[in-house]
C-alpha cells in the first residue's frame, strides 16, 4: 500500500510540473488591425450589431476577447485553432466591399449556418450563454442578411 502511494505522490508531482511547463507553449493571441469592418460597412442597425458581436465576433473577426482561460495550456491551443479557422472561414473584420458578389455570397452562407444551427458552435455557446441565439434572434438575423443581399444584388444589377 506504501509503494502505491509513493508512487501516486511522484506520479503527481510529475503531472504538475508537466502542467506547469505546458504553460510555455500557449499560442500567440492576435487581433490584426481591422481593415474593414462588416457591420460598419452594410450600416447594421443596433440590434443586429449586438447580436453579431455576441455569437460572431470573438472567432470571425480581429475583435476577438481573449479570456483568462484561453492562456492556459492546453485548452489555450484549442481556442487559438477555433478562432484561426473562424477567421479563415470568413473575417468580418475584412469585408469585401469591392466585390457585391463576394460580399452576397459570404452573407447567404452566414443565413445558411445560422439557419441550420452551425453556428454559433456549440462548444462556443456552451460557456458563451450571450452567444446562444433564439429562434426569433436567428430569424432577425436571417431576415436582415436576406434582406442585406437582395439590396446587393440588385446594386450589382443597377452597375
Amino acid at each position: 500500500m506504501k509503494f502505491i502511494i509513493k508512487n501516486l505522490k511522484w506520479l503527481f508531482i510529475a503531472a504538475c510540473i508537466a502542467f506547469a511547463l505546458l504553460q510555455f507553449t500557449t499560442p500567440t493571441h492576435t487581433n490584426p488591425p481591422v481593415q474593414t469592418d462588416f457591420l460598419a460597412a452594410t450600416a447594421a442597425p443596433p440590434k443586429i450589431t449586438a447580436l453579431f458581436h455576441s455569437a460572431c465576433y470573438d472567432c470571425h473577426s480581429n475583435e476577438t476577447r481573449w479570456p483568462w482561460y484561453s492562456h492556459i495550456a492546453p485548452i489555450s491551443w484549442q481556442i487559438a485553432d477555433d478562432v484561426n479557422d473562424g477567421r479563415k472561414e470568413v473575417n468580418l473584420s475584412e469585408w469585401p466591399t469591392n466585390n457585391l458578389q463576394r460580399c452576397w455570397k459570404r452573407m447567404e452562407n452566414m443565413s445558411d449556418e445560422i439557419d441550420n444551427r452551425e453556428m454559433p458552435l456549440p462548444k462556443y455557446t456552451l460557456i458563451h450563454k450571450d452567444a446562444r441565439l433564439t429562434d426569433e434572434q436567428r430569424n432577425e438575423l436571417e431576415q436582415w442578411l436576406g434582406d442585406e443581399v437582395d439590396g446587393l444584388k440588385a446594386q450589382a444589377a443597377g452597375k
